[in-house]
This record gives structure tokens, sequence and C-alpha cells, in this order.
């Protein structure tokens, strides 16, 4: 088995903190989720988390206006250039504190961003290479207090930057003779937000309070004018000076700083309270209160936290702390519509460029909203675990996760899309595990609030809910290969309880444990349960045996885990002591062991006042899994690094850093050395009550963070781990969100049974004989995928049953692997169909007699056939309506042709009636009607 995967999605995770994007097009938002962006396809319904990272949660980012280019910054100020267009980063840069907000220039050219009480302006990076990406233009001053906002004007001739202190401010990005700076107040709290109105200088403002300003300035944007240079106005100055005296010596509004080595590194624009200098023949800009606004009218304290503004529609929605938003036209401040989309507070707003759009994040419960203001839906609506995900499972297709949270949830995700299409909340408290039955459409879990429950996935209702006679809480859970029995273990009694997933009744209660039970797992092949508790043992259950103990496996210490191997041949447990011990069910007797606690690299905690490797001597693995093919075992625990281990060999082959972010606890080996004090460290320090950003310690034997705490960082942890039943992906559960890392056959090179004659040249010489089987034959033993697919396409339709039947068994295995993997993504639906087909009509008993081996194969090709299968139900649902639609509305204009057809006709009889005159004569036809035909027996 190779080990090429690599991060390929993150669930679970939709919004933290910082400020929402959409992109060029609008059909897509981007959002921060932890020290990643996620790009969320809203017309397509998917999701795609990128792989480059910030070293901290990012607080704020920026996209530039033609879509390519984006800029992360992390809560310490560090900046990566990330392209996305091939998902690469391509710079690092460092601002050496925290950032507040970053906005691109409408044009391209230039970005500015905020720091403290600092407007810093760079050349934006354009389709040169430079050694310095980020090169400062100017630095502008002015504020007292932090910055908040930034907003350009359309011709990037101007940006306007909000305050704390506030006030908001004026700057030219250019020398404008009459408009180096000004200053906008009016307000009485924080300013929020501050734009431009469409084409012009005219300004609003909007602040914390939940006041409205707006602004009207007596100059357009083409009645800015360049100024002189510096050099020019000083010697203008000085020949005043000469010819004027008694005039005051005042320094310049524009400086240049200038460095140690002499080189020019930007200019300053320094604000201040006084009105910049005029120059002569030119009008300085000025601006005037033309209205103002209040959203709280009825004496509501509730705080506006977020704004958004749309120039062309001159529509501004607000959001505020309580969840509600207001969508208001300008600049007559018109109410359109006042809604509530949550009970936590906004934290940011964004619009897409058409003005259709408006997106919602709300960082309390990591919620994010794409809202259509004009038909008043939903576009998007997700939120992720509130708080820690404590399990997963795979669907036995691998096209589905569902995970369990501490929050009481149950949520289904689609791996496809990236996406949860449907949430159970009957728990009332946290869901400590899940499972999926055999047949896919059935989840069960188990929670700390005594019951178990049964989700149906096809009319999405909870159909069973399993209890036991006595209230206890539920940490493990397992259901057998048939989906009838139903385990779960207490941490509490020490008992197992079985029930009937068809009845619901309680068939059994296992008693025998002398410790809580931590795990449970069923063999795939037989009625056996293997439960593993702290009691040091791990018993074998024989379903059809009275439930009788089968097998008592003596630990030397503590179980966390147990596993079997997807063949049902050998069992892994983990133990307290950092073990993995690999078992034969059938005998009892142990066939090895990895001692793994060194591989778990821990991290030291803030607040703990050990090393790292000394508390690492207490850590264990808390979740394993097997690998589809049974040759490898996946281990995770209270760490960053998930290893993965060859079990014939017990060594480890890999490990993956499921995160590099430096804001969740116990990720650093070593402390700081800068936050330690003669005291101790900064982080035991508490500073203070009711400031929102004191550090409390946690209550003694708290593991996962004191909630009532004012601020508590999160810690690292794996809590469960699972490996896809195709075999190509598996995904973690962890503090960040529910991570998928798939396999990744571009990168690999592993050519198979390789001779000098075997290649590209030769593999197209062959197809140009229309030797296809040989062609096929050598494309494998070179392993090159897009190779593969090239000879695969060209194989004519007639000849795909030739060609399958003349094919060695070694290589049907890997075709047949090579269209399940490729089917998954192919537009040539029919054409790989037709392979497998004839691949498993034509191999069929031969793949069955090693089916162990190829089961992850078929699962895989079972994923892409019902993939396709949901795409083209809901195209044809689809196509079915339309022609439906158009059917009913030529028939129903068919009819209105036939009234209309017939209403002539009598209108034409009606004349012919009144076109004759007093003798019968009818003056149309010029001639007498003709006279009814009587019968000759009349």
């Amino acid at each position: 088995m190779k080990f090429a995967y690599k991060f390929s999605n993150l669930l679970g995770a939709f919004y933290r903190h910082g400020n929402l994007c959409f992109s060029k097009d609008g059909n897509s938002a981007i959002s921060p989720v932890g020290n990643r962006i996620s790009v969320f396809d809203l017309k397509n319904n998917k999701s795609e988390t990128l792989p480059a990272s910030t070293t901290k949660n990012i607080s704020c980012l920026g996209i530039s206006p033609d879509g390519n280019l984006a800029i992360l910054i992390d809560e310490d100020g560090a900046a990566i250039l990330v392209s996305l267009v091939t998902r690469a980063v391509l710079h690092h840069h460092h601002f050496h504190s925290p950032v507040h907000s970053v906005s691109f220039s409408p044009d391209g050219r230039k970005f500015v961003i905020t720091k403290e009480n600092v407007a810093l302006m760079y050349h934006a990076p354009g389709r040169n290479r430079e050694f310095n990406a980020f090169a400062l233009d100017k630095s502008y001053y002015g504020p007292f207090d932090e910055t908040t906002c930034i907003d350009w004007t359309d011709d990037s001739k101007c940006f306007a930057v909000g305050s704390k202190d506030m006030t908001t401010w004026i700057f030219g990005a250019e020398r404008w003779a009459n408009l180096i700076y000004y200053s906008l107040g009016g307000h009485k709290d924080i300013i929020v937000g501050c734009f431009f109105e469409n084409d012009s200088l005219d300004m609003y403002t909007v602040s914390q309070e939940g006041t409205l300003c707006v602004w009207e300035s007596d100059t357009e944007l083409e009645g800015l004018r360049k100024g002189p240079k510096y050099s020019e106005r000083k010697k203008m100055e000085e020949e005043k000076k000469k010819r004027e005296e008694g005039e005051s010596n005042e320094d310049d509004d524009v400086e240049d700083i200038v460095g140690e080595d002499g080189e020019t590194r930007g200019d300053v624009i320094k604000g201040s309270a006084d009105t910049p200098k005029q120059v002569e023949g030119i009008k300085n800009v000025r601006y005037s209160q033309r209205s103002k606004h209040y959203f709280n009218k009825a004496g509501d304290f509730n705080k506006l936290t977020a704004a958004a503004f749309h120039k062309k529609t001159h529509i501004l929605v607000t959001g505020f702390a309580s969840g509600a938003f207001h969508l208001h036209e300008l600049p007559e401040f018109d109410l359109i519509h006042s809604l509530s989309i949550s009970d936590q507070r906004i934290s940011t707003i964004a619009m897409n460029p058409t003005g259709d759009w408006i997106g919602f994040g709300c960082s309390g419960l990591g919620q994010l909203l794409v809202w259509e203001w004009q038909s008043e839906s939903y576009v998007f609506k997700q939120q992720g675990h509130f708080n820690n995900m404590n399990s997963l499972a795979y669907s036995p297709d691998g096209q589905y996760l569902v995970t369990g949270g501490d929050d009481g949830k149950v949520k289904v995700w689609n791996t496809n899309s990236g996406l949860c299409f449907v949430t159970f909340t009957e728990h009332s408290s946290g869901v400590t595990n899940v499972a999926f039955t055999s047949s896919g459409f059935v989840v069960v879990s188990a929670s700390l609030d005594g019951t178990v429950r049964a989700f149906d996935l096809h009319r999405y209702r909870n159909f069973r809910t399993m209890t036991s006679p006595r209230p206890a809480q539920f940490s493990s859970l397992a259901v057998d290969s048939s989906g009838e029995l139903v385990c779960a273990g207490s941490q509490d009694s020490f008992e197992i309880f079985l029930w009937s997933m068809q009845t619901g009744r309680l068939l059994e209660v296992l008693s025998g444990h002398e410790g809580p039970v931590s795990n449970l797992c069923f063999s795939p092949v037989q009625s056996v349960l293997a439960s593993v508790s702290w009691d040091k043992t791990v018993r074998l259950w024989d379903m059809l045996d009275s439930w009788q103990t089968k097998e008592t496996l003596r630990l030397t210490s503590d179980g966390l885990a147990v596993t079997y191997r997807p063949d049902g041949q050998e069992l892994a447990v983990a133990s307290l002591d950092g073990e993995i011990t690999f078992w034969t069910p059938q005998t009892g007797g142990q066939t090895g062991s990895i001692a793994g606690r060194h591989d778990l690299q821990m991290g030291r905690k803030e607040t703990e006042k050990i090393t790292a490797k000394q508390s690492a001597k207490g850590k264990s693995f808390t979740s394993l899994c097997y690998s589809a093919d049974g040759e490898s075992i996946l281990a995770g625990g209270q760490s960053k690094f998930v290893c993965i281990y060859n079990i014939k060999e017990h060594v480890l082959m890999k490990k993956f850093e499921i995160s590099c972010n430096l804001s969740l606890d116990a990720m650093e080996e070593f402390l700081d050395r800068r936050k330690m004090t003669e005291f101790g460290s900064l982080s035991l320090v508490d500073e203070g009550t009711g400031d929102g950003d004191g550090v409390e310690l946690s209550l003694p034997g708290v593991k996962r963070g004191d909630m009532s705490s004012r601020r508590f960082i999160p810690e690292i942890r794996v809590s469960s781990l699972c490996f896809s039943p195709t075999g190509r992906s598996w995904a973690a559960a962890s503090t960040e969100g529910l991570l998928i890392y798939s396999l990744d056959a571009s990168l690999v090179f592993d050519p198979y049974d390789l001779d000098m004659d075997v290649t590209p040249a030769s593999i197209r010489q062959q197809m140009k004989k229309k030797e296809w089987a040989s062609a096929i034959l050598l494309s494998f033993r070179l392993n090159e995928m897009p190779l593969i697919r090239e000879v695969l396409e060209a194989v004519p339709y007639d000849q795909i049953t030739v060609v399958c039947s003349s094919l060695p068994d070694v290589y049907v295995d890997k075709l047949l692997n090579f269209v399940a993997s490729t089917l998954e993504k192919s537009n040539h639906l029919q054409f790989y169909l037709s392979w497998a087909q004839c691949l498993l009509t034509l191999h069929g008993q031969k793949l069955k007699n090693r089916s162990g081996a190829v089961l992850p194969t078929v699962q895989q090709l079972l994923k892409s056939i019902q993939r396709h299968s949901d795409d083209l139900s809901k195209l044809c649902d689809w196509n079915i309506y339309n022609i439906r639609y158009a059917a009913a509305l030529s028939k129903q204009r068919g009819m209105k042709r036939t009234a209309a057809e017939s209403l002539s006709d009598e209108e034409e009889e009606e004349e012919e009636e009144v076109e004759m005159d007093s003798g019968g004569w009818c003056l149309k036809h010029q001639s007498f009607p003709q006279p009814p035909h009587i019968p000759e027996d009349y």
C-alpha cells in the first residue's frame, strides 16, 4: 500500500473569524475557517478547503478584483499571498502587529491594510516576478485609535478608513492638491462601516450605537486635481517666505521617509485636526452632513456589529448582536425588510457583485448563511458542531459521513460536496459514538443522555429510541454486520446493553467487566462482539451462543480502543501505556505489538507545569482504524499527529500533521520564553474581569476547557479516525473539524514490472498498430495515470469485450481499480461503465475468489455509480418538469387559439346575417341564400 495521502478537504467548519468575500462572478463564497480558507460553490453546492494555511487563525482576508489572488492575514499580522487558480502560496510577509482589515483597490493596482492607527498602502503584486511582492507605497496617519474598516472609490483615487475614535478619515491614493486628508465625525461610538457612493465622493458612515450619517461632498471625482511634487511645493513655500515676513514655519503635510541607507521607503500622509493647507487656485474638498438616521429608534440597546453596502443597487445591510439584520435603500433610508436569521451575534456581512445575495457569518456557532433578499430565501445555510466532534463513521459505499459532537447533534455529510444535508437534534446531551448499518440508510448514535437512537435517512426521522432499565451514560456503540443487533457500553455501570433493531427491545445485559467499557466492535464476518475496558481485559462475546464470553484477552494496561481487521482475522487493541497489540480472535493469542508512545510527540499546554517530554509518558492512542486492505493501521490521540503503521513489519510508515495552527493549545513542544516572567507564564495571569481578553484557569479535572471562563484556548486532539471503505481516503475528527485525506495518485510514480522497452513512445506505437491489449498492459507497467486514460479512451467501443477477455488476472484488478477511480470524475459515463461491466462479467468468478482484496475497488465503483445516478436523476427530474411545463403551456395556448378561432367564426356568421338587404339578397356574396335541403320522404 502506498501512503501518498494528502489533505483534500475540511468538513464541519464553515466560518470561524474574520471577513467573508465573494468571488468575481459572485457564485462562490470564500470564508476563513481557522488558519485556512474554504471556497463554497453556491451554484453547484460544493465546498473546497485550500491546502494553504497561516500560522494562526485568519483575522482578515482580501480578494483581488480579478479573483486570482487572495491575501490571508492571521492574528499576529503574518500574511501569505495565495493564488486561487493554482492553490499555491506565492509570498510570505509579516506586518509585525495585528491587522484589522485589508482591501484591494478596484483597479487592482494597490491594496491597503490597517493596523493600529495607521493605514498602509502597498503596490499589489502583478504578473511580473518580483523579489518583494509587497512594496510599501505610502503610510497614512490620522486616526487616534485603532482602525476598523476600509472602502475605496470606484476609480481608486481615494479611500476611507473608519476608526475606534469615532471618526472616519478620507485619504487620497495619489497626491491630490485639493484632498490630502479629511476627517468626518458625527458619531458617538466605534465606526463599523464607511462606504462611498457609486462614482462619487459622497459617503455613508455607520457606527456601533446604530447611527447612519450621510455625507455630501462639494466636489466630484473628476474635480480632484494633481498637486505639485514635494520639491516644487518646498520651493514655492520658500519663495513665499521671502516675500512675506512673519509667516509661521509649519511642517509639510507630505514628506518622504528616508532610511539609513538613503533609500526612499515611501510617503507619509500625516493628518491633523487642522484643515490641510490649500494650494493657490485650487479649492479644497469640503464635506457637509446631509442627514442622520437611527436604527434603534425603540430604545433597543442591541449593538450594530457588521455592515455592508452595494453601490450599484444602493442597498445597505446592517447586522446586530441579536442576530437580526436590516436592509435599507439609501440615501432615503427606506426600510426594505428586517429579519432575524440567528440567535447569535452577526460577525461579518458581504454582498456578491450583483447585489442579489448577502453572506452572513456568525462566529458564536460557526454559522455561514447566504440570503437572497429579493425572494427572501436561503441560498446556503450551514453550521458545524458547536463543541468538540467526538466520533465519525463512513457509510458502506463511502459516499456519506456521520459525525456526533458534544452539542448533542448528529450530522450527516456528503463526501462529494463536503456539505451537511441533515442534522438530527433529538439527543439532549453529548453524542459519544455513531455508526452506520450495513444497508447505509440507518444511522445509530449513543449519547450521555442514556439513549441510543436510530435515524432513517430516507425519511430523516428518529424511528427507534433504545434505553436501559437503569439510567446509564453510553460511551461506546457497535452495530453488527446484519444491522439487527445494537450494542452500547456504559461508563458508569460497567455493563453492555444489547437491543434488537427491529423491535427496539432490550435483549440482554452483558456483565463481566470490572471497569468502564471504553470501546466496542463487531466482527465483520462472525456474530462476535469485542469489548475493551479499563479493567485491562478484552472480552469476546458470542452472539449465537447465549451471549456468553467466548474469550478473555489480558492486557498490560487499561484498554482504550479495539477494532477488527476488515476480514475479521485480526484484532487490534490500544492501551493506556501507549502500545497497540494485535491478537488472533480464533485462538486468543497475541501476534505482535507496537510501542507508539514516542510517536505521538505531545505539545506542552500553556498552563502545564511539566515539559512535553514528561507529559507524553502519560499519553496514548485513543482511536484505531484499519486500512481497507488490512495491511496498515491508523492511530490517533491527544496530539496533532496521526500515525500510520505497517502491521506486518510493525514499523511507523508516516506521520500526518493534522494542523499547524498555533492558536490552538498544546501545539508547540516548548513554551515561548518571551511569555515567561519571574512569576511564571503570562498565560497563567488573570488579566481582570469583564475585559473579554482575560485567561481564566480551568477547574481541576476539566480536560476540554472550562466553558464558563471568559476565554479559553481549545486543545488540539484527534477524537476519532475512520478509513473509507473504498480505501482511497480517510477522515479524522479533530479540534479543527472533520479533516479528509485523499489518495494523491498524481504525485506517485509506481511502475509495475518496468523494463527499458516500456516507454510512452512504445505505448503510442502499439496504439497506432491497434494492438489495444498490448498498449494497456504496457501503460499499466509504466503506471502513469494520464497515459492509461489516453490508451483506454482510444480503444474502440466494439473492442472493449475482446480486450477485457485477453487481459491477465493481475491486470484485471488494476484496470478495475483505475475504472472505478476515473468514473467518479469522468464525463464518459457509458464508456467506463461498459469497461466495468465487461470486466465483472468475464472475470467475476476469479474476482469473487479474492473478494477481500477487490472489495475496496468494488465499493469505490458503487460510490461512483451512485453519485452519477443521483446527478442524472436530478437532471432527468428537472427535464421532465420542464417538458411538462412546456406541454401544459402549449396546451393552454392551443385552447386560447381554438377559443379565439371559434369566436372569430361566430363573428363572421353574425356579419353574414347582418349583411342582407330587405329582399334576402346577400350583400357579401351577391346572391340569394340557398334554401335548406328537404328530404323526399318529408
